[in-house]
């Protein structure tokens, strides 16, 4: 049997072996249709570590039977571009398949945009972060299809485990292995859509387990005790960490208290505390704001015992202030307004800061005509304190609206007090 680890031994062959991917890939895909007609466009594929990108570009190759070279860019230089574009100058069209193309400089750019853009090279790029945000422009541009892979489902690697179990030339077909199908499962299931996970746990299991009269059994406590070791899927400061961080923020907006905890069980799961608590405390103010103001000085709270604590048991005042969060009233009015009125800014619309706003804490300010404030401590208005009708806006803005208040938890009653205060204005 190779040397070669059983994730790169299962590698599929064609396009026909890739297992699942069925939106890019599929058999009524325009994708699927180009390729076994021989034609393959220069394309980006992006998806998380182990959903079949490397996989997908050996298969292109392998169906189309077009020379193929692959190159990480975190390895590559500008020579290895050369040589590749000086093959295909003998051997005609070239597919280059370039992982981690994020990683590329602009100068391997330069030296490989021309050779895609006359056809010379076929280019399949493949990155875990965001085309559009790690990818340079001039690459997109050239490149005519932009593909997410997503994760694969744990039926999808079941027939990947299966395929392998049963492979006799690549797979490990010819050990006569006693597994179940249920310990086949949780495997699948462990592997949290990463193939390539998935089918280095297989390998592992099996050559953990012992043999008896020449077939390998496979222990439920080794299957166990191998799942518990399958790292969480994702890695720090990726594309797939900060889609937790979004998801987290959207599940806690959305009171879902279940989803907010799963995510954020990933999130701590891949030991970035620092980034987690800065993310709920600024959920505490964007999202729960004036709805329960109270809600903010909590979640600092539970942030520093988190701190303090350190993982795992941070764990617990974090749990605490997601479940209070999800389940509070939400309001994101306070900073909404901010937002308008810094838009409004940048659109130009300012004005003359009133006189009578202006600094006198100097000789000479009434000269300037730096006068006229009335002090609103000085006019009490019921149990509410001071309060005077007097200009605050430029004259050019007076009447402009920012704040919208939300009638939801306190900001209920502080919407009440808004409006009452409008209505002043308008009183004689």
């Amino acid at each position: 049997m190779s040397n070669e680890p059983l994730a790169y031994r299962m590698r599929p062959q064609t396009i026909d072996e890739i297992a699942g991917q069925k939106h890019v890939i599929g058999k009524d895909t325009a994708m699927y249709k180009m390729i076994q007609n021989g034609h393959v466009p220069s394309m980006l594929l992006y998806g998380d570590p182990g959903v079949g990108k490397t996989s997908l570009a050996f298969a292109i190759a392998g169906t189309t039977k077009l020379p193929f070279v692959a190159l990480n860019a975190t390895k590559a230089g500008k020579k290895d571009v050369e040589d590749v574009v000086a093959d295909a100058r003998i051997t005609g069209k070239v597919i280059l398949f370039l992982d981690e193309i994020h990683r590329f400089n602009k100068l391997q750019q330069d030296t490989l945009l021309p050779h895609v853009e006359n056809g010379s090279i076929i280019l399949i790029g493949a990155t875990t972060e965001n085309p559009f945000h790690d990818v340079n422009p001039a690459i997109r541009s050239r490149c005519g299809e932009i593909k997410q892979l997503t994760r694969l489902t744990s039926e999808d690697i079941d027939v990947l485990l299966q395929r392998a179990l049963l492979d006799p030339v690549k797979g490990l077909g010819k050990m006569k292995i006693a597994i179940t199908d249920e310990q086949r499962k949780k495997m699948a299931d462990a592997a949290n859509g990463d193939a390539r996970k998935a089918l280095t746990l297989l390998e592992s299991t099996v050559f953990a387990s012992s043999e008896e009269d020449g077939i390998t059994i496979v222990e439920d406590a080794l299957v166990n005790s191998l799942v518990d070791r399958v790292g969480v899927f994702g890695d720090k400061k990726g594309s797939h960490y900060y889609n937790l961080l979004s998801a987290l923020q959207k599940s806690v907006r959305g009171s879902d208290t279940d989803a907010a905890l799963y995510y954020l069980a990933h999130l701590l799961e891949n030991g970035d505390l620092v980034a987690v608590s800065r993310r709920l405390l600024v959920m505490s103010y964007e999202d729960i704001g004036l709805a329960n103001p109270s809600v903010g000085p909590q979640v600092l709270a539970a942030i520093q015992s988190a701190e303090r604590l350190g993982l795992p048991e941070a764990r617990i005042p974090l749990a605490n202030a997601v479940v209070l969060m999800c389940l509070s009233e939400k309001s994101n009015s306070a900073y909404a307004a901010l937002d308008a009125a810094m838009a409004s800014i940048h659109q130009g619309k300012t004005g003359a800061i009133p006189s009578h706003l202006k600094d006198t804490h100097y000789a000479g300010a009434k000269d300037l005509g730096h006068e006229g404030y009335i002090y609103p401590h000085n006019h009490k208005v019921g149990t509410f304190g001071g309060w005077v009708n007097q200009t605050y806006l430029p004259d050019n803005l007076i009447g402009t609206k920012y704040y919208e208040p939300i009638e939801a938890g306190e900001e209920k009653r502080l919407a009440a007090i808004y409006k009452r205060l409008e209505k002043f204005k308008t009183e004689k």
